[in-house]
């Protein structure tokens, strides 16, 4: 009896000893870079600009080249399917309407040497990577999209317009240019879906929870889903010098926000019909034909996708 007594006594030691260790790990895992999740309070009640060098960049020249539209695809070390997909179809750098897209990658870091070294081997050969030094995490989206706003700012204010999307979206470029272009809006613009009356999650559990700490408020602003919205190149330089002012929010899409209300900008609709789909739609040609986005595509279904729509582009829909 005493020696089962003390076989039970260790296995609860040795659960405890595990446990510590993988507390510790995940503590030393957060603070290797920039964890929301893990600052203090008095840390992220605002955004730092010019928080560190930029690891890569793409080799794009503006001023020689300005792109009608920069596309930023939020991704990491391991999608590496979904931007080879992305640089396939939609990403391709090609002229639409004789207009210029370009599109970039953001990144942040892992702690594995061995991963960045494959990002900057990836980028010598593509040249379309945007990263710094932090946690690719996320909790750090803010800091990913604010990334590649800094970048626009820095190095591409030639640009007309910049669009901020996910690398599980598709996006219909050919009628995203031409919409741009039916708008004829050049400044102060900024359009996607429109969530006009949104709550902050209290749930503890939800992946969007905001704690009253973090956003005291009840309602957010005006902002546009994450999943893909696009505005004028000077709303990117107005956010980026307004952005240390406002309330760090870990939700890159109502941080935008956030910031836009500071600026009073409006946000616009970019057509009478809705364009911007945050959720999956069924794929068909013809309906493929007038959206901007639509969310969670694989990788194998971009391809597919893209191939039948530029395959359709000369022929009739119906009405």
């Amino acid at each position: 009896m005493i020696p089962q007594m003390a076989s039970k006594r260790l296995r609860k030691i040795l659960f405890t000893i595990a446990l510590l260790a993988i507390f510790c790990l995940f503590i030393k895992w957060n603070f290797a870079g920039i964890c929301i999740l893990c600052l203090k309070k008095s840390e992220v009640t605002s955004f730092k600009r010019d928080s560190g060098n930029f690891l890569e960049l793409p080799h794009i020249d503006c001023s020689k080249s300005p792109p009608f539209l920069v596309i930023l695809v939020t991704s990491s070390h391991n999608q590496n399917k979904e931007r080879m997909a992305i640089r396939e179809t939609w990403g391709k750098e090609k002229l639409i309407f004789n207009k210029l897209i370009t599109t970039c990658f953001l990144l942040g870091t892992t702690p594995k040497p061995d991963d960045q070294i494959a990002i900057s081997t990836e980028n010598v050969k593509y040249g379309d990577i945007i990263q710094k030094d932090f946690i690719d995490a996320y909790y750090n989206l803010t800091l990913k999209t604010m990334m590649g706003i800094e970048w626009v700012h820095k190095f591409c204010p030639q640009s007309s317009f910049v669009m901020k999307t996910d690398s599980d979206v598709f996006v219909n470029t050919y009628y995203l240019t031409e919409l741009l272009l039916r708008k004829k809006r050049s400044t102060r613009f900024f359009t996607g879906f429109l969530k006009l009356n949104e709550r902050p999650i209290r749930q503890a559990l939800s992946k969007w929870h905001v704690s009253k700490e973090e956003y005291p408020a009840n309602t957010y602003p005006p902002f546009c889903s994450g999943t893909g919205y696009v505005f004028s190149t000077d709303v990117a330089s107005q956010v980026y010098n307004i952005s240390e002012n406002v309330l760090f929010v870990k939700l890159e899409d109502v941080f935008i926000g956030l910031c836009l209300a500071e600026l009073n900008v409006k946000l616009e609709e970019l057509h009478s019909k809705q364009t911007f789909f945050p959720e999956r739609l069924e794929f068909s040609p013809c309906r493929f034909k007038k959206i901007v986005t639509s969310h969670f595509v694989k990788p194998h279904e971009l391809l597919i996708y893209w191939n039948a729509l530029e395959r359709s582009m000369d022929e009739k829909c119906p009405r």
